[in-house]
């Protein structure tokens, strides 16, 4: 899944989509002294920096690098001889600190530890799923708004009713706040429910 990035000017939301559109777009807009341009990470609602200096290919190359595109993680393994682990896949190699028996147990598991740690993530993952992407989108939501938001009418009441999931209170309390503003924190809470 490709990720989504939103610049504003001020309260005006200038574009959104992918990180090279975005930075593009930004790059040719007029600096105002009064309005600064901030982009944002729709998947976190945090603010992130895009180093525009140079030509378009320079400024889309270190994006590239920054952001990398998304892993396939059902892709097709590749033909080529591999070494350990699995790079193409995205697997990481980190620590896990376990009690004994669990080392046992996840040892006496078909294929090993390892396959059995991604299995168990997998259904928890599954299991969660709907609970998770409500709370990303909420903290999302939350972090964008006391970034653009924070000083506005009605904010401390808008947060306690986002985190309550009352959206009828959350979009009557933000309904007088600027369009681009209250109309993107809406997208980040709500979006993935109907």
């Amino acid at each position: 899944m490709q990720k989504n990035f939103t610049a504003f000017q001020g309260q005006r939301r200038l574009v959104s989509g992918p990180a090279g559109e975005v930075a593009l777009v930004v790059k040719r807009v007029a600096p105002r002294p009064d309005e600064a341009i901030i982009i944002f990470e729709d998947a976190t609602g945090r603010s992130i920096d895009f180093d525009l200096r140079g030509g378009d290919r320079e400024v889309l190359a270190r994006l590239a690098k920054l952001i990398p595109p998304p892993v396939d993680e059902e892709a097709a393994p590749s033909a080529e001889p591999r070494g350990r682990g699995r790079p193409k896949l995205g697997v990481v190699a980190r620590e896990v600190t376990l009690l004994p028996r669990h080392w046992e147990w996840l040892g006496a598991q078909p294929g090993g530890a390892s396959v059995a740690l991604r299995k168990l993530v997998d259904e928890a993952r599954r299991a969660s799923g709907d609970k998770d992407r409500e709370r990303q989108a909420r903290d999302a939501a939350y972090h964008f708004m006391s970034t653009m938001a924070g000083n506005l009418a009605q904010f401390e009441e808008a947060s306690r009713a986002l985190f309550a999931d009352d959206r009828r209170r959350f979009t009557g309390l933000i309904a007088d706040w600027p369009a681009d503003i209250r109309d993107h924190i809406v997208k980040l809470a709500y979006s993935d429910r109907a």
